[in-house]
């Protein structure tokens, strides 16, 4: 039987250990709008399970790269349980860079990877290729004929370009 209970109040410094961040990194996202605004203001302050959420989720979310701003948006637009679900996928749960590859290994076709940002954008997806270890293309799914014939350009110069290069 175990006898550890869950936590549900945290003090500031205690929140931002369990997530990996800097007290003023809280503070920060409180004022941002990113974070509600603790119930008290004061040595006494303590931080609710949401707030724990919300921290696990900006972090999740900041690991897609994702600017604050399409944060604050995907956030808004979450439900208690998708924002819940979010935060237990965390970070770690996400693909694992591949820097440091010697040889570089463009894709032949996109990996395509859904990335929500502001409605009024029109952007539900993004494609993203790896050109090179370290290079990245992103191309939103609502970008223009000129701007894909541009992408794909630009694809076919770096596979050029690497082809032609001894490993």
């Amino acid at each position: 039987m175990s006898t550890t209970k869950t936590r549900k109040e945290w003090k500031l410094t205690e929140l931002a250990e369990a997530v990996g961040v800097s007290p003023r990194t809280v503070r920060y996202y409180v004022q941002r709008g990113l974070l509600p605004a603790p119930p008290f203001k004061g040595p006494d302050t303590v931080y609710g399970e949401e707030h724990l959420l919300r921290l696990k989720a900006i972090r999740t979310l900041q690991a897609r790269f994702l600017p604050l701003d399409a944060i604050q948006v995907e956030l808004a637009r979450l439900s208690p349980e998708e924002l819940g679900a979010l935060a237990e996928a965390g970070p770690h749960d996400l693909p694992a860079p591949t820097a440091g590859s010697s040889a570089p290994a463009p894709q032949a076709e996109p990996v395509k990877q859904a990335v929500p940002v502001s409605p009024s954008a029109g952007v539900t997806s993004w494609r993203r290729w790896e050109l090179a270890p370290g290079l990245e293309l992103h191309l939103a799914d609502t970008a223009d004929e000129k701007t894909r014939a541009l992408a794909e350009r630009m694809r076919a110069l770096i596979q050029d370009s690497w082809g032609k290069v001894e490993p």
